[in-house]
């Protein structure tokens, strides 16, 4: 009788325990797809950093959410990233030759190295460095989003 009620109490116990958890589901994920048009280089790498918030965009390595440098084979490249979070996103693009993964300049501040930004926002010493929110887009849950991103080897007129 001892056993039987034993057991009884640990299959109840066992039972609410179970009924008690909650599911715990996945939070739903979106995938970017990144095409770079016009590389002109076939040298070093396209690195490119992908943000989620205007702190750090578009110079900081410390700021991105996802990063990938990938040597070019011609003069368009696709690369994708997976597992984001949906929300408001940016990507910036070096054309890294010297394989220091930063943009290098001149000593007017003007880039020496190719870029690129997604929306491929103006880029010129009279607007200065597009800002977060001139490179955003959205990604939605569970879908495939694909940006097309022209890369700059000069600053626009």
């Amino acid at each position: 009788m001892w056993k039987y009620n034993l057991f009884t109490r640990v299959l109840i116990s066992t039972l609410l325990s179970i009924s008690s958890v909650k599911t715990v589901s996945a939070e739903p994920t979106a995938t970017l797809t990144v095409v770079v048009n016009g590389i002109s280089n076939q040298k070093g790498q396209i690195c490119m950093g992908i943000y989620s918030r205007a702190k750090g965009f578009p110079m900081s390595t410390e700021d991105v959410v996802k990063s990938a440098c990938v040597q070019p084979k011609g003069n368009t490249l696709t690369h994708d990233f997976s597992g984001l979070k949906p929300g408001s996103y940016a990507v910036a693009i070096v054309d890294d030759q010297n394989g220091d993964r930063k943009l290098n300049k001149d000593f007017l501040g003007i880039p020496t190295e190719g870029f690129g930004m997604s929306r491929n926002p103006t880029v010129s010493i009279a607007t200065g460095t597009p800002s977060f929110y001139d490179a955003s887009f959205m990604l939605m849950k569970n879908q495939n989003t694909k940006i097309n991103i022209l890369m700059k080897y000069s600053l626009d007129s």
